[in-house]
């Protein structure tokens, strides 16, 4: 169920990155975050700055795991980043270890999440980056779940200030 929805609009990727940043400085609990979005949109930007936020050492270089599907980063909080675009099935979510990956203590930023099936999340923070202009996204922020919906507040009033 969703509680709170934010909007907020790019102009850079590194406005993309910064927002990352401030979505991972705010987090304090382990959280999953359900990225969606065409090629291009800024998914793996935000990551970037997520990682960043998340007390990441800036000498890991993070990338979309596109071929390799899982990477894993130290932080304060674990970060999983997950790539789901090769995948096809069901079948190739449950042998990449995906269902047991979302019971761990950490953060996983999961993107193509929809294509995975509705019920796989029981609370997330969504995330739809949508391609406005060359260098501009419009990036809509859900909110499902207690932790999240507080995450969400803590990020507007962080854009606020």
């Amino acid at each position: 169920m969703v509680r709170k929805k934010i909007n907020i609009t790019t102009h850079s990727v590194d406005e993309t990155r910064e927002l990352g940043k401030k979505v991972g400085t705010l987090i304090n609990h382990p959280i999953i975050i359900a990225l969606i979005g065409d090629l291009g949109c800024g998914k793996s930007a935000f990551v970037q700055g997520l990682a960043q936020g998340l007390g990441v050492p800036a000498d890991y270089y993070i990338t979309s795991p596109t071929f390799t599907l899982i990477n894993e980063y130290p932080g304060r909080l674990p970060l999983f980043h997950v790539d789901l675009y090769r995948l096809e099935s069901i079948n190739d979510f449950e042998d990449i270890g995906l269902d047991e990956l979302l019971h761990d203590q950490a953060v996983i930023a999961v993107e193509w999440a929809d294509k995975l099936p509705d019920a796989v999340f029981d609370a997330y923070l969504s995330m739809t980056f949508e391609i406005i202009a060359d260098n501009s996204r419009e990036i809509s922020i859900k909110a499902s779940g207690q932790n999240e919906m507080v995450l969400i507040k803590a990020l507007e009033t962080k854009m606020n200030t």
